[in-house]
């Protein structure tokens, strides 16, 4: 594993456990950005440890679309909405303390569910 996949990794933890913390105080809309967060650097690094585009908010979704496409886990695709509504929320609050945790807890399996790809323990996906 490279430095910089090992670097998203680390940081898609550090935004999940502030997401939880954030909730916890009320700070709704942190929280939801930090679930976007945590969503997205787990994605890059996913992509970026095959060699995959992951520059832009387009390349994102389009990585988690594969993985979910690849491995027929399509309720991926499900969890990934839900971090991409929490990016919204930072801009347009409109959800409430327990929409947003369950958004968060989608978030959670979605990135545990990234990390056993990195780890090899999920199903391997090819990729061009």
């Amino acid at each position: 594993m490279t430095q910089q996949v090992q670097t998203y990794r680390e940081r898609s933890r550090e935004y999940l456990a502030k997401a939880i913390v954030e909730l916890e105080a009320g700070e709704l809309t942190q929280a939801a950005e930090k679930g976007w967060g945590a969503a997205t650097q787990m994605v890059k690094a996913v992509a970026d440890q095959r060699g995959m585009d992951h520059r832009s908010h387009r390349d994102i979704l389009l990585v988690a679309q594969a993985l979910a496409r690849e491995s027929g886990e399509f309720d991926m695709e499900v969890q990934f909405a839900m971090a991409c509504e929490l990016h919204i929320d930072f801009y347009e609050d409109m959800f409430n303390q327990m929409e947003i945790e369950r958004r968060l807890q989608m978030v959670r399996q979605f990135v545990e569910r990234l990390e056993r790809l990195l780890d090899g323990e999920g199903r391997r996906l090819n990729h061009k």
